[in-house]
This record gives structure tokens, C-alpha cells and sequence, in this order.
């Protein structure tokens, strides 16, 4: 199973489907809606920490598997 790494949603655009979090010692990483784990429509708030797997893609870092955490 890959490494989960923590952070703080920076931004998402319920319109576009994405946005980044800030990850915790790291760079900001790109989220798009079809990670966030979860039924009915998925959104994340500016400030809500976050639980997700590291991903590299064409553009740079990604989020994976993203869960709120509590």
C-alpha cells in the first residue's frame, strides 16, 4: 500500500472539479473530484485537512485516494 502524507486543502473549484492542497513539508499537490473517496457529490473546503496517496503527474505532484480526516 502506498505511504499516506497529510494537508490542508488550499483551494477547490466545485465548478471545475479540482483545486490543491497544501501538503505538510512539501510542495502543493493538484486534486481533481474523481480522488476524493466519498458517495454523492464530492467537494472540499478551503482549511479541511486532508489524507491522501502521492502521486507524480504530467504536470507535476497529485493526490490519490483523498479522505477528510476528522
Amino acid at each position: 500500500m502506498s505511504e499516506r502524507h497529510n494537508g490542508t486543502v488550499k483551494w477547490f473549484n466545485e465548478r471545475k472539479g479540482f483545486g490543491f492542497i497544501e501538503q505538510e513539508g512539501g510542495d502543493d499537490v493538484f486534486v481533481h473530484y474523481r480522488e476524493i473517496r466519498g458517495d454523492g457529490f464530492k467537494t472540499l473546503n478551503e482549511g479541511q485537512r486532508v489524507e491522501f496517496t502521492l502521486t507524480t503527474r504530467d504536470k507535476g505532484p497529485a493526490a490519490e485516494d483523498v479522505t477528510p480526516v476528522d
